[in-house]
């Protein structure tokens, strides 16, 4: 039975991936800030491990790795918790550093701590490790500052620890979704035309199908005709 830990699992596209591995056949570890939350999330799947956690937080790193020892094998690290920053968004002259530092630990410091403590695990398995991007971290928009930057330094972080460690890594971007972090980067505006997350998932299954060469990826390519959805531009 291969296993997954799936950062972030508790909403949006973490929830979506964890059910979705969950019905195929996959252990998945899991875990989220909220533990009621945590709880509902996972209630009624099959060999989900919830440990409910701050991903920044050290000691929640080591409960994680431990539950990974555990099962004794790691094929696929979803990197998904993460964090806009401060809300509302706003410009990077109203930002102070300690929001920026917060933000990037968040974004990026944590998932290549974690990363980092799981090496042996995806060495085992020939695992995955798959960060999740966003078209900010390579476009530039007004108030996305610190969340884009966390985001690009994600991406570098994952692809030169995949070129250190000869792992397979993907940053992907997957697009705008309907959830409730995308409603909060744009208060009072109807987002019901973005695609629901469990709309995207499909793409990230196609892309551990296929298994191309480690790099940054849109989910959106790995789709199938019949599975293609609406992405506003």
């Amino acid at each position: 039975m291969p296993v997954a830990l799936v950062t972030g699992g508790s909403a949006g596209l973490g929830r979506a991936l964890v059910h979705t591995l969950s019905d195929r056949g996959w252990t998945v570890v899991t875990d989220a800030r909220d533990p009621d939350r945590l709880t509902a999330a996972v209630d009624g799947l099959a060999a989900v491990v919830p440990v409910p956690g701050d991903v920044t937080d050290p000691a929640h790193q080591e409960a994680l790795a431990r539950e990974v020892a555990w099962l004794g094998r790691l094929d696929l690290l979803v990197h998904n918790a993460s964090t806009l920053g401060p809300l509302p968004m706003r410009p990077l002259r109203e930002t102070t550093t300690d929001e920026l530092l917060a933000t990037w630990h968040t974004n990026a410091a944590a998932p290549l701590a974690l990363t980092r403590l799981l090496l042996p695990h995806l060495r085992k398995a020939d695992g995955v490790v798959v960060s999740i991007s966003s078209d900010a971290a390579v476009e530039h928009y007004e108030t996305w500052g610190a969340y884009a930057a966390g985001k690009a330094a994600l991406d570098h972080l994952t692809l030169t620890l995949a070129a250190e460690e000869g792992l397979t890594a993907y940053a992907v971007d997957p697009g705008d979704m309907r959830t409730a972090m995308h409603q909060d980067a744009f208060p009072g505006e109807d987002i019901s035309d973005r695609p629901l997350p469990d709309a995207v998932v499909p793409g990230f299954l196609g892309l551990l199908e296929q298994r191309p060469a480690s790099g940054r990826y849109r989910a959106a390519s790995f789709l199938s005709p019949h599975e293609a959805v609406e992405v506003p531009a």
